[in-house]
């Protein structure tokens, strides 16, 4: 994902543009708005015009039922207004909120449809920043920002229809400071820009740093490392510091500059009005209502201003959704080639001379290939870091090889439909990850599931285990509440509900005790043969009865065949089998053999 801050951004109108896109079905609402701005935006230059009419007409001429008139008529237009005023603000937060819901929405479904090598590669802090802090940071523009941009501009653009209806020459006088404003703002908008895009680097950063430390609160009391980690959050959080008094400092900078030149404005056409007032050409009523206009075409400017800070914060934010929104998703595939969508497996799934680097560096697979037979246990074993649990990734399309293929009778797996594949799928981790709801909700994940069927079976041999996991209405986070074996067995019972075709066991047993392996292998035991397992291995005890055995070292295939086969090999599984058996045996030079030495 990009760094807005690293590399140059679109226009600010072209995010604009997009953003806009997202108010499109509320159309009819945003005209419904933008009628009732343009009335509002010529009520308020109608009142000085109002006033210098009730001056001119009435006060100064002694017609005190003309003052009462236009008392009437200024009261009424304010409380039209100010009735417009409450209309306008409904609708406009009405419009942003739809808006916001829809664009979060929109950010959550594509979260969940990312490529794994996003996910694997984005902080978990980043994502949620997107979601949330990100989103809610459009809600003042949508919910008021952009119209009343919008109701500024008429603003000031009825203010000098009226000024020049009123008087051209003192209207020239007022507008003699607008060159300087320009350039004050061009300064300011080019200052504000930088910062607005640091400032969402930094809570970036401080939501990914959270997010972790909270995950690992466990290792940072263990170790004793608070000191270390409040530094950390120190400095990150000192620099966002830094950043926001840098905005308050431009800001006080700026708003000065705007009254500093509204009060030059408002000198210099009194200086005008002066003369003419005392030679008579130019009435008291004109006078008081050209203050007025100066003062009303002034706040409007601080408006747009203060408007200038939300396109800011929804501009950067935009930049760093819409860079979330661009990242391609895991069932996005070639427009060459046609998607076939998932069917029984009938032969084999094969593996053909497939290569894999997860940084296009390091080398993870090696030119392998093997077979899976449709309804066999194959079991793949080696030591950490030899590609066992890649070969997992790629069977459910979590990532796609860069050499050879994999097909599932003869249909390369690059060209089924993901969904439809990874629904006929189902994989144990090592660390099953359980939601903080009830065991049954756990099990069927939102689909309508009869898992009745798995609690009979699972009550044969552990009963109280049963009733303890359905006693709980809801677990504690991440199933905080269960040991690790408790969670394994809800994480293997949650594989099968669903009846998959492949079932896939990543290091499924092993932080289990004894007895939970054991029901685990039990339950697999009785499943064999319904549909194809894939045992991915570390504990050789509990593969030992798979059909085939595949044995990785370093990204590559080493051996193959049945656990008595491969023993009688006496290569590299047996000497990992021996290891784990705590077999004692010598050299004939009296060394103790080596994994690398018993490398075929």
């Amino acid at each position: 994902m990009t760094n807005p801050s690293a590399t140059p951004t679109k226009s600010d109108w072209r995010i604009l543009l997009r953003l806009i896109t997202y108010v499109r079905p509320y159309l009819p609402h945003l005209i419904g708005a933008v009628a009732i701005t343009l009335v509002v935006s010529a009520l308020g230059p109608l009142r000085p015009w109002l006033f210098r009419h009730a001056i001119d007409a009435a006060v100064a001429s002694n017609q005190w039922n003309q003052v009462l008139l236009f008392t009437a008529i200024i009261a009424a237009t304010l409380i039209f207004h100010g009735a417009l005023q409450v209309v306008q603000s409904y609708v406009l937060q009405w419009i942003g909120q739809q808006t916001l819901h829809d664009m979060r929405r929109s950010v959550f479904h594509h979260i969940l449809h990312l490529r794994f090598r996003t996910i694997d590669t984005t902080p978990v802090g980043r994502l949620v920043t997107r979601a949330t802090n990100d989103v809610e940071a459009l809600n003042e523009l949508f919910s008021s920002g952009v119209v009343m941009i919008i109701s500024d501009v008429l603003v000031l653009v009825w203010i000098l229809v009226f000024m020049l209806a009123t008087d051209a020459e003192l209207t020239l006088y007022a507008l003699v400071v607008i060159p300087l404003l320009l350039v004050a703002a061009s300064i300011f908008r080019s200052k504000v820009r930088k910062v607005y895009s640091a400032i969402r680097v930094q809570v970036a950063r401080m939501n990914a740093f959270l997010n972790e430390f909270i995950q690992g609160i466990s290792t940072i009391h263990l170790f004793n490392i608070h000191r270390q980690q409040a530094d950390r959050f120190d400095a990150i959080n000192r620099e966002h510091t830094r950043l926001q008094l840098r905005t308050v400092t431009y800001y006080a900078s700026f708003f000065p500059v705007v009254e500093f030149l509204s009060v030059l404005a408002l000198c210099l056409v009194l200086y005008a009005a002066f003369g003419r007032t005392v030679g008579g050409s130019m009435s008291i009523g004109t006078v008081v209502s050209f203050l007025m206009y100066g003062e009303m075409f002034f706040r409007p400017v601080r408006d747009l201003t203060e408007k200038y800070n939300v396109l800011q914060t929804a501009t950067t934010a935009s930049e760093r959704i819409f860079a979330l929104l661009d990242e391609p998703t895991a069932d996005q595939q070639s427009d060459d080639e046609s998607v076939l969508p998932a069917q029984p497996i009938r032969d084999r799934i094969a593996f053909e001379r497939v290569g894999f680097s997860y940084d296009d560096k390091t080398t993870v697979l090696d030119n392998i290939s093997f077979e899976i037979p449709a309804g066999a246990f194959v079991a793949i074993v080696g030591a950490t870091g030899s590609g066992k649990s890649t070969i997992a990734n790629l069977l459910l399309k979590f990532y796609e090889p860069q050499q050879g293929r994999i097909t599932i009778d003869g249909t390369e797996l690059a060209r089924i439909e993901t969904i439809s594949h990874r629904q006929r799928c189902a994989i144990v981790l090592q660390e099953a990850f359980l939601f903080s709801r009830s065991a049954e909700e756990n099990i069927q994940l939102g689909r309508s599931l009869s898992i009745e069927h798995l609690w009979d079976r699972l009550r044969q041999t552990h009963p109280l285990l049963v009733e303890r996991l359905r006693r709980e209405s809801t677990f504690h986070e991440r199933g905080g509440s269960l040991s690790g074996g408790e969670r394994q067995i809800l994480a293997l019972l949650r594989a099968l509900a669903g009846n998959p075709e492949l079932l896939i066991l990543d290091e499924a047993t092993a932080h289990v005790d004894s007895e939970t392996e054991r029901t685990v292998m039990d339950i697999i035991e009785e499943i064999r043969g319904t549909m194809t397992i894939v045992s991915i291995a570390h504990r050789l005890a509990t593969i030992r009865s798979a059909d085939t055995i595949v044995v990785l070292h370093q990204g590559k295939i080493v051996e193959q065949g049945t656990h008595q086969e491969l023993l009688a090999r006496d290569g590299y599984y047996a000497t990992l089998y021996k290891l784990q058996q705590f077999d004692r045996y010598t050299t004939v030079d009296g060394s103790a053999p080596t994994i690398e030495t018993q490398r075929v």
